[in-house]
């Protein structure tokens, strides 16, 4: 005994007293969630989706439905020996308007068809610059060469060798675009014969190969702001390939690459520097000079310094891109152990560290602590 089929109504979630603008929301919504194409693995959803079409086709024809609200599915089903003919795929144009709509929402592509060659954008460049931490930090002016094209003079622009000129394409018949039928879904397409132009052009030029352009290089003025980071990018507007069929060139973005420097760390808008000093120095104290991207500064080292200690000098750093602020340079001391030592600066070393020995622990207190912890571990 065959299945008995459900109420269109039902099938659709709609009432029956349903407007046409109300069962076209509902057929889109069920159409997008079944269709076959977007539930490849799933054995169900194609019968759904026929189901969904069914039912839709039905209650948008004006003699359909009034057929099926008197008789149900007797009254539009021609093997219970009623129905009507009319409407379908094609009648009254209900299903293939809805049908055409939902197939923008499913593919990203609108249901009308465009008047005219379509238009594209240039494609973007990419230049690659290479610069010092201080042109970085200060900006940076400076100028490049790239590809640039003019209109071929042979042909003047048009692509076709002289004395021909460019045919409306006979595929497209001057649209850009052709339409394939797929199954249910009338797909819009670039035409593969004139790609989108319109034109075909049976005698291309011998000098561009019917581009209607030259490649050639010209010379641009690229300005690095100050504060720019390794990696970020600078735009150049229109400076790219040209487009199609008369679209927008494409933009050129000049990648920034800050060189490693032999003093200075960047992190952000601060600076670090390893800073080693003498035995003496840490020992006692004193001023040392500290490198900075705009000069030598004095700073002051206070008595025993160790050797791994961090000092910050404010505002010695690089401002940022987009801030007012400038950043700090970290100061990192490394205390520096004499090499090459005569036999009579050994002897000093040696009588000095006897010194250090008979005033007990107060000189060494790191050395103390570590002692103390090493005989407590293995007590």
């Amino acid at each position: 005994m065959p299945k008995s089929k459900r109420d269109y109504y039902e099938v659709l979630g709609v009432a029956k007293g349903a407007s046409d603008e109300e069962l076209k929301k509902a057929y889109r919504k069920l159409a997008m969630k079944y269709h076959p194409d977007r539930n490849p693995d799933s054995k169900t959803t194609e019968a759904q989706f026929k189901e969904v079409k069914e039912a839709y086709e039905t209650l948008t024809d004006p003699n359909k439905r009034a057929a099926y609200d008197q008789y149900g599915h007797a009254g539009v089903d021609p093997s219970m020996g009623g129905g009507f003919g009319g409407g379908g795929f094609n009648g009254g144009g209900g299903f293939a308007d809805a049908f055409g709509d939902i197939f923008g929402d499913i593919f990203g592509q609108g249901g009308a068809r465009h008047a005219g060659p379509q238009v594209y954008k240039g494609a973007d460049l990419r230049y690659n610059m290479a610069i010092s931490l201080e042109q970085a930090a200060e900006g940076y002016t400076t100028q490049i060469r790239v590809p640039s094209w003019s209109n071929c003079k042979p042909c003047q622009g048009t692509g076709a060798e002289p004395g021909s000129k460019a045919e409306k394409c006979s595929t497209c018949d001057g649209h850009g675009q052709v339409r394939v039928q797929q199954g249910f879904f009338s797909m819009q397409q670039t035409c593969p014969k004139c790609r989108g132009t319109g034109e075909y052009i049976p005698k291309p030029c011998k000098t561009c190969h019917g581009s209607g352009k030259h490649k050639e290089q010209k010379t641009l003025e690229i300005k690095i702001p100050a504060g720019i980071d390794d990696g970020m990018r600078v735009r150049s507007v229109g400076n790219g390939e040209p487009g199609v069929n008369g679209g927008p060139s494409g933009d050129l973005y000049v990648e920034v690459r800050v060189q490693p420097h032999k003093v200075f760390e960047r992190d952000g808008s601060d600076l670090h520097v390893q800073m080693p000093i003498s035995f003496a120095a840490a020992t006692i104290g004193g001023e040392i000079e500290v490198p900075t991207l705009s000069g030598r500064v004095e700073f002051p080292i206070p008595e025993g310094t160790q050797t791994g200690k961090t000092f910050r000098l404010r505002n010695k750093g690089i401002k940022g891109l987009r801030s007012t602020l400038v950043g700090d340079l970290f100061v990192h001391v490394v205390v520096e152990t004499p090499v090459k030592l005569t036999d009579e600066q050994k002897k000093m070393l040696q009588n000095f560290d006897e010194s250090l020995k008979t005033a007990g622990d107060k000189h060494s207190p790191q050395q103390k602590g570590w002692f103390d912890g090493v005989k407590s571990f293995f007590s």
